[in-house]
């Protein structure tokens, strides 16, 4: 990996239908003959980490196009708890709090969530991005449930690559933290959204912020300016992606919306994209 890379690619956070979301605009910039995977640094984030494994390792997003359906002998896993949901929002959204201290506390509500089905979610996951393997460019962020503190996985790292993406992706009360060595890790946006200050140097660097329409643009614009590209573009939802998400982010009925959405809106970003992306020939 080039210590400053000449294009940088941060996926950001938004559950189970930012995922589908992220995959139908990649799919569809393809169509374009834009690839995202040429990038030669991917940041990914949550549902972000799920994509950016995918794009990575070189499969094609278009695959994500419907949910995988577990088999009928998988194990049935725990619903999401709406009170720990509650919870974990009525700590995040406590500005009173420094952001590590409510880190710890949303960590605290994570680990009375059980580690039982490791195994199982890795699986799922091992599935769902095709591959063990780590690409030598990806980077995969997750938060340390106990410390509250950003960790930044690569090839490098000695973790299993499903192994770091399911630890990316869990959501306190939607999914337990992912056991890693002798720590426990949860979703990677519980730091930053984005995290696209891990992209500095970069000559041009592209966010995707399937959440942004929920934030405010004050914390990726901090990270832009730390970052510092040559060149950066934002890419979030329009409206009628925002409304194929639903109020539920981890509604799995919402995925096939989602993927259209994001399919459909890659006609838009493409036009902007063109100018800075190469096109494949």
């Amino acid at each position: 990996m080039e210590q400053f890379p000449s294009r940088a690619l941060t996926l950001g956070a938004g559950g189970v239908v930012g995922t589908a979301w992220m995959a139908g605009l990649a799919a569809g910039l393809r169509q374009h003959g834009i690839d995202l995977a040429a990038a030669d640094l991917i940041v990914g984030t949550s549902a972000g980490a799920i994509v950016g494994a995918v794009l990575a390792s070189g499969r094609d997003p278009g695959e994500l196009a419907e949910p995988r359906q577990p088999a009928p002998s998988d194990p049935q896993l725990p619903a999401p708890d709406p009170r720990a949901l509650g919870r974990v929002f009525a700590v995040l959204g406590d500005s009173e709090t420094a952001p590590e201290l409510r880190r710890r506390r949303v960590g605290e509500i994570a680990l009375e969530m059980s580690a039982e089905h490791d195994a199982v979610h890795v699986e799922r996951m091992r599935t769902l991005i095709g591959t063990a393997q780590w690409p030598d460019r990806l980077l995969v962020v997750a938060v340390d449930a106990s410390s509250g503190q950003r960790r930044v996985f690569d090839q490098c790292d000695g973790a299993a690559l499903p192994d770091a993406v399911v630890a990316s992706r869990a959501m306190p009360g939607v999914y337990p933290p992912m056991t890693i060595g002798d720590r426990r890790f949860m979703d990677g946006g519980m730091y930053s959204a984005t995290n696209a200050d891990l992209a500095a140097g970069a000559e041009l660097l592209v966010t995707i912020h399937p959440l942004a329409h929920l934030f405010s643009t004050a914390a990726l614009d901090a990270e832009l300016q730390s970052a510092r590209p040559g060149e950066s573009l934002v890419i979030t939802p329009d409206q009628r992606s925002i409304d194929a998400f639903g109020s539920d982010l981890h509604d799995r009925a919402h995925w096939i919306p989602s993927f259209r959405a994001g399919f459909v809106h890659a006609d838009a970003e493409a036009t902007r994209l063109q100018r800075i992306w190469p096109t494949a020939q």
